[in-house]
């Protein structure tokens, strides 16, 4: 079976500069083919839930502790109460939502209970009126190094066709229509990079790895791959990728068009966060009309796009925050945009 040369595997600096590689992520790298994990796992083998989850205003205080998770798990207050083994959630500034993938022993692979999570996970923000904007992201190893193989092994025809595999329970994410944010270090593999092009645009570390290696497992990308990298990064390298199963990294990327912006690997939350505060400043209304708006671009015609986002700025005009908008930038104050 192939697997990940030593040379790919992510690294962490010494105390001198120097890059590193634990005897962990090389064990943890092995047990993947081509950055699909190879672990047979379902909900009943993950670590028990730590308890119900809250989800609504937080209520803790920043905990710094490893310089990636800066900020603890939230505990909310409002209405639902969820319960999540495979992802944690928590709220920043009572005005975004926070996501990380959370199995680390198989780098964040994805399987079918982790995607139902998510997607619960971000419907319920998305219906905070509170919450302004999302952030999904994974650890230092990985984002998300594919999806679960050893899932996947021993499914027919029959039980993917059935079952809607994929389509059922990923393409919620399509359905968000609150801006969402990719935060992806290390693996950003298969099902992993599929996963962060399903969001609104992604901010990597330079330590980030982007692949489609599907091709290495007799299969093709069936979460949107084959389709979304062509859009972000041209034909070329989207054959490139899909048939030989290489990886980009996160500068190629960068240049590529596949990412917004990199930052090193200690900063990366700091930046998505700021990112995702300053969207919340905007108006809801202008925010969600942005996103649907660029993404009606790559449905139809530049004719039928042009009209949309005209009715689009039209309609805006019929809201508070527009004219709170233009009154404040005219009298050259701050808007306080009431999201009606």
């Amino acid at each position: 079976m192939p697997s990940i040369h030593r040379a790919q595997l992510p690294r962490r600096a010494g105390p001198d500069g120097g890059a590193q590689l634990g005897r962990r992520e090389a064990q943890a790298a092995r047990t993947s083919i081509a950055g699909q994990s190879v672990h047979r796992t379902d909900r009943s083998s993950e670590a028990p839930s730590p308890g119900p989850v809250r989800l609504g205003k937080r209520i803790e205080a920043h905990q710094p502790d490893n310089g990636f998770n800066r900020y603890s798990l939230c505990i909310a207050t409002l209405g639902t109460t969820m319960s999540y083994e495979l992802i944690t959630i928590r709220t920043e500034a009572d005005k975004f939502g926070i996501v990380t993938l959370n199995r680390p022993k198989q780098l964040n692979a994805l399987n079918d209970a982790l995607m139902d999570e998510l997607g619960q996970a971000l419907k319920a923000f998305d219906a905070d009126p509170a919450i302004g904007c999302m952030v999904i992201t994974g650890s230092e190893k990985a984002f998300a190094a594919g999806a679960d193989i050893g899932a996947m092994a021993g499914y027919s025809f029959a039980d993917v066709y059935r079952g809607d595999y994929i389509t059922r329970n990923w393409e919620q994410i399509r359905s968000i229509r609150k801006p969402v944010i990719a935060a992806v270090s290390g693996f950003a593999l298969g099902g992993g990079c599929e996963l962060a092009m399903m969001c609104d645009f992604i901010i990597a570390a330079d330590n980030a790895r982007f692949g489609q290696p599907e091709i290495k497992l007799g299969i093709i990308p069936g979460a949107g791959g084959t389709q979304r990298l062509p859009r972000a990064v041209g034909k070329a390298k989207a054959m490139d990728m899909a048939l030989t199963g290489r990886m980009m990294d996160a500068a190629e990327a960068e240049r590529a068009g596949l990412v917004s912006r990199v930052v090193a690997l200690d900063k990366l939350m700091d930046e998505a966060l700021g990112a995702a505060l300053q969207i919340c400043d905007y108006s809801q209304m202008a925010t969600m009309a942005a996103k649907e708006s660029v993404n009606r671009a790559f449905e139809g015609s530049l004719s039928d796009g042009v009209m949309f986002e005209r009715r689009l700025f039209h309609a805006l005009f019929a809201t508070a925050d527009q004219k709170e908008g233009m009154d404040a930038f005219v009298a050259k104050r701050k808007a306080n945009f009431r999201h009606a």
